[in-house]
């Protein structure tokens, strides 16, 4: 129940502040958010960040992997290979970013 009533508060906080900046203050936050989306600084560390989260998950993955060995249902192992497969090729997943 607490929960609920602090999503409930933020939620009414969030409205009314946003009711009060108007929309005029709501296109500025947009307009600064596409800006700094777009800078190539920002855009070349969210890359590198996204290579080294998969070059940790592929890490962890053989970790665990190991570990587990054959004790996972055939079903779980099946998908899990299939989907490793299907990462390995180049080009673009399915958000258009390069997958390296």
């Amino acid at each position: 129940m607490r929960y609920r009533l602090t999503f409930a508060v933020g939620l009414v906080v969030g409205y009314v502040l946003g009711t009060r900046a108007g929309r005029e203050r709501y296109e500025q936050l947009k307009k600064s958010a596409r800006q700094v989306a777009q800078n190539p600084a920002v855009r070349n560390t969210a890359e590198s960040a996204a290579q080294n989260g998969r070059a940790y998950a592929g890490k962890a993955f053989h970790a665990v992997s190991e570990k587990v060995g054959e004790k996972l249902p055939h079903s779980v192992g099946e998908r899990v290979r299939s989907l490793r497969e299907r990462g390995q090729g180049a080009g673009e997943d399915d958000w258009g970013t390069s997958n390296t």
